[in-house]
């Protein structure tokens, strides 16, 4: 006669043995929340240095979301997306700083993604050179007072969403969408339309779309992360508008009420949405890239284990030979007012700390969800899109997720064949920005090792489920 366990003895066996808890939901907590984040006066806009004039209207709303997870450990992250164009390195600290001392959350806690969108404010430093240092002193004020009233919107919001966790599921899975155009390789742009009717766009593109859909125990949605790698650059008036990215997370906001989408930028600095111009074409290209996300959602996901495993790290990213002081004053005394702004800043760097820096303290972000099941980089600036290609490439493909635009945006970051190219993305923007000078060969080589430092070597079922 065959022998059986008592019920309860039974119970405790399956359940010491299930690689998942029996139900999902009792693994993972989450929480989201939505604040708007729309300057209450119009202040100068962020992205570009053609307009002459502060913003003059509003078109949507820019907002900045929090999604908080914890895992069956209780180890708890936060993720920021913000609809702006970028936030610099002193912004990124002192926000980090403030959410660790009201809400105990530390570095690698912590991840803040960015839009991009370039019809938001300018925010503190970033593109310094651009805007902040090249607007009259009210202006400046203006800027200054957002940016400090945007840092205590954001530490709230940080503590909504922490005080709303709840038991959750959480899946993952990835869609398609195809309107970013590597726009190095395929000008002029008028052209776009007809090549891409007749399939012969050129340069590398990366048309995934993750997604990680957060659901209640009951499988109402609740939130849902999704990330593109497309420049958020079809608008160029002077009125506030999250740009598709916004259109995007409405639109799958309001096929599931109560729920908060969230953007993250994949790395676009090469791509663009094309043709550009029209609200029209930022409304479709949030739809199309709303109706992915919707088709993912509803076909089959795979549950995440409920681990969870957040690092964060800042790496000496090198540049190339800095200028001297008589070349900074030589430029300074020229008549380009971006040159210009740029020499006088880093004239008053010279100053105040006896020498230029030759690096940058670069980002570099891994979080690790489940059994090695999805791993997600989030990487610091403007990055091309070469980085997340030969990351997926050399790691777990569609569950490597790559972010640009994360933590702090303070240059173009190109690869090492855009470097050599030279152009916008190779190095001419860091005047811009306020960088002293280009990124140095080692460039690629130095984010990638640091990528693949941070999150370690792909577990055997995962890299096998990536060679599917």
């Amino acid at each position: 006669m065959k022998k059986t366990l008592p019920p309860l003895l039974a119970f405790a066996v399956l359940l010491a043995l299930a690689p998942f808890p029996l139900r999902a939901e009792e693994g993972w907590k989450a929480g989201a929340a939505s604040t708007i984040i729309t300057p209450e006066q119009f202040l100068w806009m962020a992205g570009y240095g053609s307009r002459k004039a502060p913003a003059d209207g509003k078109v949507t709303e820019l907002k900045g979301k929090a999604l908080a997870l914890e895992d069956a450990a209780g180890h708890t992250a936060l993720i920021l997306t913000l609809d702006l164009v970028g936030i610099d390195r002193e912004q990124s600290q002192m926000l980090c700083r403030r959410i660790a001392e009201r809400h105990g959350l530390e570095r690698p806690q912590i991840a803040i993604c960015t839009s991009h969108t370039h019809s938001g404010p300018v925010v503190g430093r970033n593109l310094g050179p651009l805007h902040y240092w090249s607007v009259d002193d009210a202006q400046k004020k203006s800027i200054d007072d957002y940016a400090a009233v945007l840092l205590e919107k954001l530490v709230a919001l940080a503590g909504e969403a922490l005080a709303a966790r709840a038991p959750a599921r959480l899946q993952w899975g990835g869609g398609k969408a195809t309107f970013a155009v590597n726009r190095r390789e395929n000008k002029p742009y008028d052209a776009v339309p007809e090549r891409r009717e007749h399939g012969d766009l050129a340069g590398p593109v990366d048309h995934d779309v993750p997604v990680l859909s957060v659901r209640d125990p009951e499988g109402n949605l609740k939130a849902v992360l999704f990330g593109y790698a497309c420049h958020a650059t079809v608008l160029s008036a002077n009125q506030w508008n999250a740009d598709y990215p916004g259109y995007a997370q409405a639109a799958v906001e309001a096929a599931h009420p109560g729920s908060v989408a969230l953007f993250w930028a994949g790395c676009g600095g090469d791509q663009n949405p094309l043709p550009r111009g029209e609200v029209a074409l930022a409304e479709a290209y949030g739809a199309e890239l709303a109706e992915s996300v919707e088709e993912v959602l509803d076909a089959p996901m795979e549950i995440l284990a409920p681990r969870l495993d957040t690092r964060y790290r800042e790496i000496p990213a090198p540049l190339a030979e800095v200028p001297t002081r008589d070349q900074l004053e030589a430029t300074a005394a020229s008549t380009n007012r971006f040159e210009v702004a740029r020499a006088r800043l880093l004239l008053r760097q010279l100053e105040k700390r006896g020498a230029l820096d030759g690096g940058y303290p670069y980002p570099v972000s891994a979080w690790l969800f489940g059994d090695g099941q999805v791993e997600w980089i989030a990487l610091g600036g403007e990055v091309v899109v070469d980085y997340a290609r030969r990351l997926k490439a050399e790691r777990l493909a569609q569950r490597t997720w790559v972010a640009g635009y994360s933590h702090d945006v303070m240059a173009y970051i190109p690869s090492l064949r855009v470097l050599r190219e030279g152009g916008y993305e190779g190095g001419g923007s860091n005047v811009y920005y306020g960088l002293p000078a280009l990124w140095g060969e080692a460039i690629e080589e130095t984010i990638v090792k640091a990528a693949h430092d941070l999150a370690g070597a792909p577990t055997a079922a995962a890299a096998a489920a990536a060679k599917k």
